[in-house]
């Protein structure tokens, strides 16, 4: 039976390509952008496919006020704004098609962290 190998250089590009994706869209969201349900954005992550064709950015909200379906709202109105700059900074072939999605990260492991706290009593 034959193996095959996946090459590192795939996944190494595909993450490089991710933390620029962050850099150049952290910055524009705080320079360039002035979207008010925005402001309050933190970006948490990137993951791009292999191919280099889609991008998914995780973001998070900080406070109550914007919500977070009011602050995907406001990245996805600004994704082609910011395709449009990731283009001018970056020489890819394509740029990739990009997705916002809300890291739940932080509230399931306060979840998990209630738990654990009403377990211990």
């Amino acid at each position: 039976m034959r193996q095959v190998l996946v090459s590192k250089m795939e996944y190494q590009r595909a993450d490089r390509v991710g933390d620029l994706l962050l850099e150049i869209v952290a910055e524009l969201l705080t320079k360039e952008i002035r979207d008010p349900r925005v402001r309050s954005v933190t970006l948490t992550g990137a993951r791009v496919s292999k191919d280099l064709r889609h991008a998914k950015i995780f973001f998070s909200v900080l406070g109550e006020t914007p919500s977070r379906t009011e602050a995907l709202a406001g990245l996805k109105s600004a994704s082609g704004f910011i395709r449009t700059k990731i283009a001018k900074h970056l020489s890819l072939r394509l740029v990739p098609a990009i997705e916002f999605t809300y890291d739940d990260t932080e509230e399931a492991a306060q979840r998990i962290d209630a738990l654990l706290d009403k377990v211990k009593r």
